[in-house]
Parts: C-alpha cells; structure tokens; sequence
C-alpha cells in the first residue's frame, strides 16, 4: 500500500479528514474476518493514512452495531472497547508498536520484539499524540444501536519511542490495521492483512503487510 506525502503542517487532529479529504486520500476496508466460526460479526471499517514532515496521518470510520468506550485514560485496556489499532515496525531490529483508540480517542502505545514484557510510552509521549473522535471524549458503557463513528490522530515520529525516526520518506515498513471490540456483546476481531493463526492474536508481525511511504 502506497502512502502519500502531504505538504503542509496539520495542526489539530480535527483537521485530519478534511485535509485527506482534500488531497483525494481515499479509504481502505479493514476487512478480513480471521475466525469466521467462532467471532463472525463484521462491523463495517475503513481507514486513510498519509504522513508530513513531522506525523502520520491516521484516519478510522466505523459503522457497528454496538458500541462502547469505558476507558477514558491512556494505557488502559482500550481493546476491550470499541477500537481500531494501528501496529507497525518502523526499523529493522523487529521492534514492532501497538497503538490503539477506542471510539473517544483513549489510546495505548507500546512497543517491543514480542508480546510479553512490553514496554509503555510515558505520558510525556502519550500526550503528543493529537487525538480527534466524533463521539467526543467522555467514557460511556456499551450502547446498543447502529453507530458511525471516526477517530483521526497526529503521531509525531517521536511517539515511536525507542527509535529515532526523523522521517519515512521513501521508506517501506511492515504494518497491519485492526479493529475490535472484545468485551462487547458482539466481540470481534478484523484486519487489514489477513491472520493466518487459529486463535485471535493481533500481536503477529509475520502476517503484516507493507506500507511504502512515497
């Protein structure tokens, strides 16, 4: 997948659709249903990205028949939630991160080589990821009806904390885009890039696809 360069600075997070929208981004389904037989809800999910001199550009719109946002402080268990997650190895030593949003823009970030013994950004790096949600920022418990909902966040290439990345211009990285729910009475589990494992696990480097950065 291709991801294009924008020339101008994006201040706020809220401005990230409408500059997508701008430069003709288009979407991209998040849709493979990993584990038809035992989680087969599948939510209607896309995303856009593109990226600056200083930030990737991450856009999510999500249509569900469920949704829910209990956690409302960072490094909480979003997954439980209503989230969509972005994973990605942006170097070479297979140190691979896991950023996830649920619907109110509360996100985790973590990084490692594995799925055990993962290290967490501090709030210094929490804090410079720009968040926007259509639902606004308050923690609500699930609620059962047909919802449209969009995130989009700012992730300075600092918040990719144990490296150094100054820019990823003409660069290619491994990535894979998610979305789940896992305490939701609709519990499922999509991907960009399909998961060949016989039980849910997110945390699988071998199965990402490939982003290169024009």
């Amino acid at each position: 997948m291709n991801i294009k360069q924008i020339k101008s600075i994006v201040r706020s997070a809220a401005d990230v659709p409408v500059v997508l929208d701008r430069v003709e981004i288009p979407f991209v389904k998040i849709g493979q249903v990993n584990w038809p037989d035992s989680f087969p809800y599948k939510p209607d999910v896309e995303f856009r990205m593109a990226y600056n001199d200083l930030s990737l550009l991450l856009h999510f719109r999500v249509r569900e028949l469920i949704v829910r946002a209990v956690y409302g402080k960072d490094n909480g268990q979003v997954w439980t939630d209503s989230c969509v997650e972005f994973f990605s190895v942006p170097a070479g030593d297979g140190i691979y991160y896991n950023l996830e949003c649920n619907c109110i823009g509360t996100v985790l970030l973590a990084a490692g080589p594995h799925r055990e013994n993962r290290e967490h950004a501090g709030p210094d790096t929490l804090g410079s990821i720009q968040r926007w949600a259509s639902l606004g920022r308050a923690p609500f418990e699930e609620k059962a009806a047909p919802v449209l909902w969009e995130v989009a966040l700012i992730v300075p290439y600092t918040a990719f904390f144990k490296h150094r990345i100054r820019s990823v211009r003409g660069k290619t990285i491994k990535a894979n885009f998610y979305k789940c729910g896992d305490e939701l009475r609709t519990p499922h589990f999509l991907s960009w890039n399909p998961i060949r494992l016989e039980k849910p696990n997110f945390h699988c480097p071998e199965f990402f696809g490939e982003l290169t950065f024009d």
